[in-house]
Order: structure tokens, then sequence, then C-alpha cells
């Protein structure tokens, strides 16, 4: 489905038109045709079901995507077609647009989801040959190659859209495994997010851009600290991309004395949240009324720190008031 043309204005249903007439001697053409008396059938609702129903539009809109950020030929170029009976490459592609459309696990693609997908005409896999062993195979293939793929799509995606790097967005979540995981040497025992601390787990850690779009990402094991893994990432980013004077943005849960002194010893910027007990070292400053209103609710005001190294923003907010 395109578009409900009886759900649009008319400035918008006169467009299609004009685009589906450009398309001549096409079937789209077709839904304007106003020449002939439209033909009428009486039809009974209750008495009709719909079978065999697929969905179209996410898969063919993932491929599309995939084309303009070169991901197809990148995987190709990187799982080289070799004796195996079903393109590395394309069971990649096959995860990627799983993952777009109805993330899930491997098993539930394999056992549920591509059989109801179009991806085998679309890709030409047979849903025969989509099992669970071959997807988490393709992953396993996938995984050496994480970090040149991770600048190719950053780098790619740039040249698409005025993307900033400028300020970079570091957080750490968890997650959880059924059983003990005997062969999986990272799962292990920690501060569950998902509140199942009978359960081991990873912590997965994602850097992204101020729009959102990631850059990286790090698994650790479940029981690291948040506050242990930031001189890891910091690195990684910065042996990927360079420095280039970024802004780190991270919560309050990363920040430790040897993380801000490692941050300012490398000349890098940040903005970390505040343990709410400094509060007390600005109680003067709070009561005062020189705040500056940034949005509705929220106003802030700049602190300087004693010692000049640091400025500190207090932020006002009214909705966390009433709360």
């Amino acid at each position: 489905m395109v578009a409900y043309l009886g759900d649009v204005s008319e400035t918008k249903r006169l467009g299609i038109q004009q685009a589906a007439r450009g398309a001549t001697g096409s079937w789209q053409s077709r839904l304007f045709d106003e020449e002939g008396e439209p033909e009428w059938v009486e039809v009974d609702t209750k008495r009709v079901r719909v079978e065999g129903v697929w969905d179209f539009g996410g898969c063919w809109l993932g491929l599309e995507i995939s084309e303009k950020l070169d991901l197809i030929s990148l995987l190709e170029r990187l799982l080289p077609e070799g004796r195996e009976d079903i393109p590395w490459s394309m069971m990649a592609m096959t995860l990627v647009l799983m993952r777009l459309c109805e993330p899930s696990s491997e098993l539930r693609i394999a056992e549920h989801l591509y059989e109801r997908s179009t991806l085998a005409d679309m890709l030409g896999i047979p849903a025969d040959k989509v099992n669970d062993d071959r997807l988490y195979r393709a992953l396993d293939r996938l995984l050496p190659h994480k970090v040149e793929m991770e600048k190719h799509l950053k780098g790619r995606l740039g040249e698409l859209f005025n993307l900033e790097y400028d300020l970079l967005l570091y957080d750490v979540t968890s997650t959880y495994f059924e059983g003990e995981c005997a062969h999986n040497g990272q799962a292990m025992r920690g501060y569950s997010r998902d509140h199942r601390s009978d359960c081991k787990q990873v912590c997965i850690a994602l850097v992204v851009s101020r729009e959102g779009l990631p850059l990286g990402y790090e698994v650790f094991a479940g029981n690291r600290a948040d506050v242990t893994t930031v001189e890891d990432i910091v690195e990684k980013i910065e042996a990927q991309y360079g420095s280039a004077g970024r802004i780190w943005v991270m919560d309050r849960g990363m920040v430790s004395q040897e993380n801000l002194e490692y941050l300012r010893a490398g000349g890098r910027r940040y903005i970390v949240g505040t343990p709410k007990s400094q509060l007390k070292r600005f109680e003067q400053e709070l009561i005062k009324a020189d705040w500056q209103q940034v949005r509705e609710g929220l106003e802030v005001k700049i602190c300087p720190s004693p010692d000049g190294e640091e400025s500190f923003i207090l932020c006002r907010s009214a909705d966390r008031a009433a709360k």
C-alpha cells in the first residue's frame, strides 16, 4: 500500500494523480481512469476472509536503503562467495532486513518469520534453506568485520545526510540469558537493568550521534561496572574516527574522579551528570533569581567551579518539581 487516497488532502491527491499519469501505460495510471462507468459488485463482507497475506513494503524499503548505503556491495566484498550453499552476504542481508521489519531471535526468524515474509522471492533464498544454525553462523562471519562496517556506515551516512559528530552520547545497557551460558565467557551476574539478578547477562555499550545514529558498540562482561568502560570506549572511537574535539555526553553512572581526570588530560570536552550530593555547594546560587529560560518549563544557570576548570549547569524543571 503506497497511500490510502481517502485519507489525504486534495493537494496530495492531485500530486499522486500527476505522478501516476506520468507513467504512461503502467498499471498506476489506471488508478485514476475516468473513462467508462465503474463496475460495481455487491459483497457480503461477513462471508469474506483474506488468506496468505504477505507484507512486502518493509522488506522492499530495507533493500532500497541497503542499496543507498552500499551495504550489499560491502557485504559481498567482506564475505566473498565460496563453496557454501547460500552466500554469507545474503544470509547477512536476511538478518538485517528481519531486524528492520520484525526484530526477533534467530530461532524465531528460522521457524516462523522468514516463511511469512517476501524475502524468499526478493533475496532468492528458499525458506527451507533458512535455519537457526545458518543464521548464527552468519553472525560469526560478520563479527570479524565489525569495525570496517561501522566505519563504512558512518561515512556513508555522513555523505547522504548533513550529520554532525561533534557531540557523542554514551550509555550502557544489559541483556540477560536463560540458562547457564557455560561457553560464554562474558556472561556474568551483575547489576541487572531488567531486574533479573538470577540470570547471567552481558553489558552492551553504545555510542550515538546527536541525531541518535550509532557510531559503535562494544560488549562487556555482565559484571562490568559502567564507570570502568569509559576509557575503553573513548579510545575505541578515537582510534576509528579520530579525536576531532568531540564533546562526550554521559550520565552520572559514568562519573568518577579518575574518568574526569582522564578526559581532561587528553583535552577532551564533556557534559556529565553530577551527583546530587554536590547540590549543597550551590545552595546560594539556587535561591537567586538570575535563571535563564531555555524552553517552557526549563530554566538553567551556569556556575563556574572554584578552580575554574569546570562549569556546572544547574537545571530547574517545572515538570520535575511537580512530579
